[in-house]
């Protein structure tokens, strides 16, 4: 089994939309007996929250349930127990450097890395931050697409 975690700065808005849409995308799929997705966040300010509104709202609206979800923050044992880790844009990367020290076992990718023709870690494009822009169809959007690319990329 597959084992993927998302992350993001607080998992309330761009990891937890990543986590609940690979879900589904693999739901469809009839593959979710393979593959094993959870959230996490870089920081701590967040813990305990639940799904940011507004994020919560947009996967509704595409028929994305999101219930029960609640931030927690990545820890070492993460890195150690997932064969993917999955970041919103670089500066998750790099703070997650500071929880991990070392991607030594190449587990770390932006999402947008699986939407190039020939994916190479770390170097794709950013998922834009809703939080700050307030567009959350826009980096729905964005991370739909990194999510069906990642999906293809698996061939589960």
């Amino acid at each position: 089994m597959k084992k993927i975690m998302f992350v993001c700065h607080g998992n309330i808005c761009r990891s937890p939309m990543a986590e609940f849409i690979m879900k589904e995308t693999v739901r469809k799929a009839q593959c979710h007996d393979r593959v094993h997705i959870e959230s996490s966040a870089t920081s701590s300010e967040e813990i305990g929250n639940g799904i940011y509104h507004p994020a919560g709202y947009t996967l509704s609206q595409h028929g994305i349930p999101c219930s029960g979800h609640r931030a927690r923050r990545f820890t070492i044992d993460d890195y150690n127990n997932f064969d993917m880790v999955i970041v919103m844009e670089e500066y998750n990367v790099r703070n997650l450097m500071r929880i991990i020290g070392c991607d030594c076992e190449g587990k770390v990718w932006k999402l947008l890395d699986f939407a190039a023709d020939e994916p190479q870690r770390c170097s794709g494009a950013d998922i834009s931050d809703p939080w700050y822009h307030g567009n959350f169809d826009k980096t729905y959007k964005e991370i739909e697409k990194g999510c069906k690319a990642l999906f293809n990329y698996l061939n589960l």
